[in-house]
């Protein structure tokens, strides 16, 4: 007699699609041997390359690697992943830079591990080889550490690398997230999108080596560094607008109190204004800040509608439990 099914059995389960989605730019160095590495790694996988306006070969080399290649315009990583996202389809995602840093070795456990604990994003963190200095450049380290604690501060996002360009993410997770970002804040966007939705993530460990000869980084510290700072106050405006109009009204109510004070002191001591534009600006300071609070307050609770509505079209595919583990 066959044993009784269970509330969780599934009757329809199949193999995953992998589709391993890479976006370039000008990459001709790395790229070939990136998609080699892959297709090894993850044979049944399906290996896309997004070239985002190269002027050297790298779809050529993509491609004769044995890549499909498609091509994204508008120069930045944001927008290759927004067409990325909106073009592949597939159960699982497994994002990679196409400059031969990161290590394809662990792509089958990263997508072994989302599928068994029902994930819907693995982060492979970075562990730069021994003695390999040119990992990472002076300044990236701190940079990184300094953006993942404001972030896991300000948002609740529990990554240790949120900068990590390494990531398997399942089908709910991609198709859910509207990306905005155009360039580099697009981890930053990844990450903050798991809280938003409260999918469940992990992270695995992974060795990060130095670009090979002929690849040169597109980060520039400082430029994309303030960039990503600034996509951070956005989303902190965005995503905790209480928070944020409240820290704005703070301070506005100290600069009103500071112009204002000695108006008052003056008015006390002498039973007379006798600087009464001052007084007039502290009072329209106050009242903006007064303003601030009140639509942080509106604000939260059309935050939490869009929230609730994002969370909907997340619930609405059905999670990575419904395919079966590959075999290994």
């Amino acid at each position: 007699m066959a044993p009784p099914r269970t509330a969780h059995a599934r009757t329809d389960e199949r193999e995953p699609t992998i589709a391993v989605v890479i976006p370039c730019h000008n990459e001709e160095a790395a790229v070939g041997t990136v998609v080699r590495d892959f297709a090894a790694a993850l044979p049944t996988a399906q290996i896309y390359v997004y070239d985002n306006s190269s002027t050297d070969s790298t779809a050529d080399r993509a491609r004769e690697a044995g890549a499909v290649t498609r091509t994204e315009p508008r120069k930045g990583k944001g927008n290759a992943v927004r067409r990325m996202f909106a073009d592949v389809d597939a159960d699982i995602y497994v994002m990679v830079d196409g400059d031969a840093t990161y290590d394809p070795a662990i792509a089958p456990s990263m997508v072994k591990m989302l599928l068994e604990q029902n994930l819907d994003m693995v982060v492979a963190t970075r562990r730069a080889l021994e003695n390999d200095e040119g990992a990472y450049r002076k300044g990236h380290t701190s940079g990184n550490v300094w953006f993942t604690k404001t972030i896991r501060r300000l948002f609740g996002a529990d990554f240790s690398d949120v900068f990590s360009g390494y990531r398997v993410m399942s089908r709910r997770f991609v198709k859910s997230l509207p990306v905005f970002s155009e360039g580099f804040e697009i981890e930053t966007e990844l990450s903050t999108h798991a809280v938003r939705v409260r999918a469940a993530c992990d992270e695995i460990p992974t060795p990060y080596r130095s670009r090979g000869e002929g690849s040169a980084s597109k980060l520039r510290t400082y430029r994309d560094g303030f960039r990503i700072l600034l996509h951070t106050v956005r989303l902190f405006e965005e995503m905790r607008p209480l928070q944020f109009f409240t820290c704005c009204g703070a301070f506005l109510t100290a600069v009103a109190l500071g112009l204002g004070i000695p108006v008052i002191d003056e008015f006390a001591r002498t039973g007379l204004v006798l600087r009464f534009p001052t007084a007039i600006l502290a009072l329209g300071i106050q009242i903006v800040a007064f303003v601030c609070l009140t639509a942080g307050i509106i604000l939260r609770s059309v935050g939490r509608a869009r929230d609730e509505a994002r969370r909907l079209v997340y619930l609405s595919m059905p999670p990575p439990s419904s395919t079966r583990v590959p075999p290994t």
